[in-house]
Protein backbone atom coordinates (compact mmCIF):
# COMPACT_ATOMS: atom_id res chain seq x y z
CA UNK A 1 0.00 0.00 0.00
CA UNK A 2 1.37 3.33 -1.13
CA UNK A 3 2.39 5.39 1.96
CA UNK A 4 1.93 8.17 0.32
CA UNK A 5 -1.22 9.68 -1.28
CA UNK A 6 -0.92 11.16 -5.27
CA UNK A 7 -4.28 13.78 -4.56
CA UNK A 8 -5.23 15.96 -2.06
CA UNK A 9 -7.70 14.30 -1.21
CA UNK A 10 -6.01 11.20 0.06
CA UNK A 11 -6.14 10.34 3.80
CA UNK A 12 -2.63 8.94 5.12
CA UNK A 13 -4.09 7.94 8.67
CA UNK A 14 -6.68 5.87 7.03
CA UNK A 15 -3.69 4.38 4.95
CA UNK A 16 -1.72 3.61 7.84
CA UNK A 17 -4.51 1.81 9.86
CA UNK A 18 -5.66 -0.23 6.34
CA UNK A 19 -1.77 -0.89 6.78
CA UNK A 20 -1.47 -2.20 10.25
CA UNK A 21 -4.78 -4.37 9.43
CA UNK A 22 -2.90 -6.20 6.27
CA UNK A 23 0.10 -6.65 8.27
CA UNK A 24 -1.28 -9.26 9.94
CA UNK A 25 -0.41 -12.84 8.00
CA UNK A 26 -1.27 -16.20 8.21
CA UNK A 27 0.48 -18.48 10.76
CA UNK A 28 1.21 -15.20 12.62
CA UNK A 29 -2.35 -14.16 14.78
CA UNK A 30 -0.70 -12.42 17.40
CA UNK A 31 1.99 -9.51 16.58
CA UNK A 32 3.82 -7.10 19.12
CA UNK A 33 4.02 -3.65 19.11
CA UNK A 34 7.55 -4.15 17.72
CA UNK A 35 6.33 -6.67 15.19
CA UNK A 36 4.10 -4.19 13.51
CA UNK A 37 6.14 -1.23 13.24
CA UNK A 38 8.85 -3.46 12.11
CA UNK A 39 6.05 -4.90 9.08
CA UNK A 40 4.53 -1.65 8.33
CA UNK A 41 7.61 0.52 8.47
CA UNK A 42 5.98 3.00 11.12
CA UNK A 43 7.28 4.31 13.87
CA UNK A 44 6.73 2.59 17.42
CA UNK A 45 4.04 5.76 18.74
CA UNK A 46 2.12 5.63 15.35
CA UNK A 47 1.78 2.26 15.19
CA UNK A 48 1.01 2.18 18.76
CA UNK A 49 -1.94 4.83 18.79
CA UNK A 50 -3.50 3.00 15.18
CA UNK A 51 -3.40 -0.37 17.29
CA UNK A 52 -5.18 1.31 19.80
CA UNK A 53 -7.73 2.97 17.74
CA UNK A 54 -8.29 -0.39 15.94
CA UNK A 55 -8.59 -1.98 19.23
CA UNK A 56 -11.49 0.83 20.49
CA UNK A 57 -13.12 0.91 16.83
CA UNK A 58 -13.25 -3.59 17.45
CA UNK A 59 -11.31 -4.22 15.11
CA UNK A 60 -7.86 -5.61 17.05
CA UNK A 61 -7.79 -6.81 20.58
CA UNK A 62 -4.99 -6.78 23.43
CA UNK A 63 -3.78 -10.48 24.76
CA UNK A 64 -0.86 -11.69 25.84
CA UNK A 65 2.03 -11.31 23.85
CA UNK A 66 0.43 -8.54 21.55
CA UNK A 67 -2.15 -7.72 19.41
CA UNK A 68 -4.70 -9.65 17.08
CA UNK A 69 -7.55 -9.05 14.97
CA UNK A 70 -10.98 -10.14 15.34
CA UNK A 71 -13.94 -11.48 13.91
CA UNK A 72 -14.93 -8.01 12.92
CA UNK A 73 -12.31 -7.19 10.50
CA UNK A 74 -14.26 -10.09 8.68
CA UNK A 75 -16.63 -6.94 7.85
CA UNK A 76 -14.83 -4.83 5.48
CA UNK A 77 -14.67 -8.02 3.29
CA UNK A 78 -18.28 -9.23 3.34
CA UNK A 79 -19.33 -5.71 2.46
CA UNK A 80 -17.66 -5.67 -0.25
CA UNK A 81 -19.33 -9.23 -1.58
CA UNK A 82 -22.95 -8.63 -0.12
CA UNK A 83 -22.23 -4.78 -2.00
CA UNK A 84 -21.80 -7.05 -5.73
CA UNK A 85 -24.99 -9.66 -4.74
CA UNK A 86 -22.96 -11.77 -6.05
CA UNK A 87 -23.03 -14.33 -2.99
CA UNK A 88 -27.25 -14.07 -2.89
CA UNK A 89 -27.15 -14.87 -6.45
CA UNK A 90 -24.17 -17.88 -6.13
CA UNK A 91 -25.08 -19.61 -2.93
CA UNK A 92 -27.93 -22.03 -4.10
CA UNK A 93 -25.85 -22.74 -7.36
CA UNK A 94 -23.28 -23.59 -5.71
CA UNK A 95 -24.95 -25.79 -2.84
CA UNK A 96 -26.40 -27.93 -5.78
CA UNK A 97 -23.04 -28.04 -7.28
CA UNK A 98 -21.61 -29.39 -4.34
CA UNK A 99 -24.75 -31.54 -3.81
CA UNK A 100 -24.02 -33.25 -7.28
CA UNK A 101 -20.37 -33.28 -7.18
CA UNK A 102 -19.44 -34.28 -3.90
CA UNK A 103 -16.40 -31.40 -4.00
CA UNK A 104 -16.00 -28.12 -3.16
CA UNK A 105 -16.69 -25.25 -5.03
CA UNK A 106 -15.69 -21.20 -5.20
CA UNK A 107 -15.72 -18.20 -6.43
CA UNK A 108 -12.84 -15.90 -7.07
CA UNK A 109 -11.94 -12.80 -8.28
CA UNK A 110 -8.69 -10.74 -9.13
CA UNK A 111 -6.84 -8.75 -6.75
CA UNK A 112 -3.22 -7.77 -8.87
CA UNK A 113 -1.78 -11.02 -9.85
CA UNK A 114 -3.67 -12.76 -7.27
CA UNK A 115 -6.90 -14.27 -6.87
CA UNK A 116 -9.09 -13.22 -3.98
CA UNK A 117 -12.23 -16.16 -2.82
CA UNK A 118 -15.06 -14.36 -2.54
CA UNK A 119 -17.46 -17.06 -2.00
CA UNK A 120 -16.85 -20.83 -1.58
CA UNK A 121 -19.15 -24.24 0.09
CA UNK A 122 -16.70 -26.54 0.87
CA UNK A 123 -16.69 -30.27 2.09
CA UNK A 124 -14.98 -32.15 4.55
CA UNK A 125 -11.49 -33.33 2.87
CA UNK A 126 -8.09 -32.96 3.84
CA UNK A 127 -6.34 -30.85 1.15
CA UNK A 128 -2.81 -29.57 0.61
CA UNK A 129 -4.29 -25.72 0.89
CA UNK A 130 -6.67 -24.73 3.56
CA UNK A 131 -8.88 -22.32 1.53
CA UNK A 132 -11.70 -19.59 3.05
CA UNK A 133 -13.17 -16.43 2.03
CA UNK A 134 -10.39 -13.91 1.62
CA UNK A 135 -7.75 -16.43 1.09
CA UNK A 136 -5.90 -15.04 -1.76
CA UNK A 137 -3.34 -17.57 -4.09
CA UNK A 138 -1.08 -16.59 -7.19
CA UNK A 139 -3.83 -16.39 -10.27
CA UNK A 140 -1.32 -18.01 -13.02
CA UNK A 141 -1.16 -21.29 -11.70
CA UNK A 142 -5.26 -21.70 -10.33
CA UNK A 143 -8.18 -22.79 -12.76
CA UNK A 144 -10.19 -19.62 -11.47
CA UNK A 145 -7.05 -17.73 -12.08
CA UNK A 146 -6.72 -18.40 -15.62
CA UNK A 147 -10.23 -17.56 -16.32
CA UNK A 148 -9.95 -14.68 -14.97
CA UNK A 149 -6.43 -13.70 -16.64
CA UNK A 150 -7.68 -15.14 -19.98
CA UNK A 151 -10.85 -12.95 -19.98
CA UNK A 152 -8.29 -9.87 -20.32
CA UNK A 153 -6.60 -8.15 -23.17
CA UNK A 154 -2.98 -10.07 -23.49
CA UNK A 155 -1.24 -6.76 -22.59
CA UNK A 156 -3.38 -5.90 -20.02
CA UNK A 157 -2.47 -9.86 -18.33
CA UNK A 158 1.40 -9.17 -18.81
CA UNK A 159 1.17 -6.08 -16.99
CA UNK A 160 -0.74 -7.95 -13.86
CA UNK A 161 1.28 -10.64 -13.96
CA UNK A 162 4.38 -8.54 -14.24
CA UNK A 163 3.24 -7.23 -10.54
CA UNK A 164 4.44 -9.73 -7.21
CA UNK A 165 1.92 -11.90 -5.76
CA UNK A 166 0.90 -10.96 -2.44
CA UNK A 167 -0.19 -14.36 -1.43
CA UNK A 168 3.00 -15.79 0.28
CA UNK A 169 2.69 -18.95 -1.45
CA UNK A 170 5.43 -20.15 -3.92
CA UNK A 171 3.44 -22.59 -6.55
CA UNK A 172 4.68 -25.78 -8.46
CA UNK A 173 4.25 -24.34 -11.90
CA UNK A 174 6.15 -21.04 -12.46
CA UNK A 175 6.14 -20.79 -16.80
CA UNK A 176 7.91 -18.39 -18.81
CA UNK A 177 6.31 -16.02 -20.77
CA UNK A 178 6.13 -18.41 -23.94
CA UNK A 179 3.78 -21.31 -21.68
CA UNK A 180 1.60 -18.65 -20.13
CA UNK A 181 0.30 -16.89 -22.74
CA UNK A 182 -0.09 -20.09 -24.92
CA UNK A 183 -2.11 -21.26 -21.85
CA UNK A 184 -4.37 -18.23 -21.42
CA UNK A 185 -4.75 -18.60 -25.60
CA UNK A 186 -6.16 -22.45 -25.13
CA UNK A 187 -8.39 -21.09 -22.14
CA UNK A 188 -9.71 -18.03 -24.28
CA UNK A 189 -10.63 -20.17 -26.85
CA UNK A 190 -12.51 -23.02 -25.11
CA UNK A 191 -14.24 -20.90 -22.44
CA UNK A 192 -12.85 -23.12 -19.15
CA UNK A 193 -9.74 -23.75 -17.21
CA UNK A 194 -8.15 -26.71 -15.77
CA UNK A 195 -5.14 -26.75 -13.26
CA UNK A 196 -3.71 -30.00 -12.45
CA UNK A 197 -1.29 -30.26 -9.43
CA UNK A 198 0.32 -26.62 -10.60
CA UNK A 199 -1.04 -24.63 -7.54
CA UNK A 200 0.15 -27.14 -5.24
CA UNK A 201 0.74 -31.03 -5.22
CA UNK A 202 -2.19 -33.09 -4.83
CA UNK A 203 -4.82 -30.38 -5.84
CA UNK A 204 -6.63 -29.98 -9.34
CA UNK A 205 -9.26 -28.19 -10.50
CA UNK A 206 -11.48 -26.53 -12.93
CA UNK A 207 -12.42 -23.44 -13.80
CA UNK A 208 -15.72 -21.78 -15.73
CA UNK A 209 -16.53 -17.62 -16.25
CA UNK A 210 -19.42 -15.75 -14.48
CA UNK A 211 -20.46 -12.97 -16.57
CA UNK A 212 -22.58 -9.78 -15.92
CA UNK A 213 -25.76 -8.50 -18.25
CA UNK A 214 -23.21 -7.35 -20.76
CA UNK A 215 -20.96 -10.78 -20.97
CA UNK A 216 -17.97 -9.26 -18.97
CA UNK A 217 -16.31 -11.66 -17.22
CA UNK A 218 -16.61 -10.36 -13.17
CA UNK A 219 -15.31 -13.66 -11.27
CA UNK A 220 -14.96 -17.46 -12.08
CA UNK A 221 -16.26 -20.33 -10.40
CA UNK A 222 -14.50 -23.83 -9.64
CA UNK A 223 -15.02 -27.42 -8.55
CA UNK A 224 -12.17 -28.27 -6.72
CA UNK A 225 -11.26 -31.81 -6.22
CA UNK A 226 -8.00 -33.90 -4.60
CA UNK A 227 -5.91 -35.23 -6.96
CA UNK A 228 -5.78 -38.88 -4.93
CA UNK A 229 -9.59 -38.92 -4.72
CA UNK A 230 -10.35 -37.39 -8.39
CA UNK A 231 -8.95 -38.18 -12.05
CA UNK A 232 -8.71 -35.80 -14.74
CA UNK A 233 -10.85 -37.20 -16.21
CA UNK A 234 -13.92 -37.28 -13.93
CA UNK A 235 -13.28 -34.17 -13.27
CA UNK A 236 -13.54 -33.28 -17.23
CA UNK A 237 -16.33 -35.48 -18.28
CA UNK A 238 -18.61 -35.69 -15.30
CA UNK A 239 -18.08 -32.45 -13.66
CA UNK A 240 -17.32 -30.15 -15.99
CA UNK A 241 -20.59 -30.10 -17.74
CA UNK A 242 -22.05 -29.14 -14.52
CA UNK A 243 -19.80 -26.45 -13.67
CA UNK A 244 -20.61 -24.85 -17.16
CA UNK A 245 -24.67 -25.23 -16.38
CA UNK A 246 -24.28 -23.67 -12.78
CA UNK A 247 -21.69 -21.03 -14.37
CA UNK A 248 -24.77 -20.21 -17.05
CA UNK A 249 -27.47 -20.05 -13.99
CA UNK A 250 -24.94 -17.53 -11.76
CA UNK A 251 -24.17 -15.44 -14.99
CA UNK A 252 -28.02 -14.75 -15.92
CA UNK A 253 -29.84 -14.57 -11.94
CA UNK A 254 -26.63 -11.86 -11.54
CA UNK A 255 -27.53 -10.00 -14.87
CA UNK A 256 -31.32 -10.16 -13.98
CA UNK A 257 -30.29 -8.60 -10.51
CA UNK A 258 -28.13 -5.54 -12.09
CA UNK A 259 -31.06 -5.19 -14.12
CA UNK A 260 -33.97 -5.17 -11.81
CA UNK A 261 -35.01 -1.16 -11.16
CA UNK A 262 -33.91 -0.48 -7.16
CA UNK A 263 -35.31 2.28 -5.03
CA UNK A 264 -34.90 3.84 -2.33
CA UNK A 265 -37.77 5.22 0.38
CA UNK A 266 -36.38 8.39 1.82
CA UNK A 267 -36.25 8.06 5.78
CA UNK A 268 -38.30 10.63 6.46
CA UNK A 269 -40.99 9.54 4.17
CA UNK A 270 -44.36 9.07 5.80
CA UNK A 271 -46.62 6.03 5.36
CA UNK A 272 -50.17 6.91 3.99
CA UNK A 273 -53.41 5.29 4.16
Amino acid sequence: MPREGTGPDFIEALARGLEVITAFRPRQPVMSLTDVATATGLARPTARRILLTLAELGYVRQQSGGFALTPRVLDLGVAYVRSTGLWEVARPHLERLVERTGESCSIAQLDGSDIVYVARVSVPKIVTLAVQIGTRFPALPTSLGKVLLAALPPDEAARILAEPSRSGLRPVWRPERAEWEAELREVRARGWALTDEQLARGIRSVAAPLRDGSGRVVASVNVNAHAAETSVDVLLDDYLPLLLQTAGEISVDFARLESAPHTTRPADAVATP
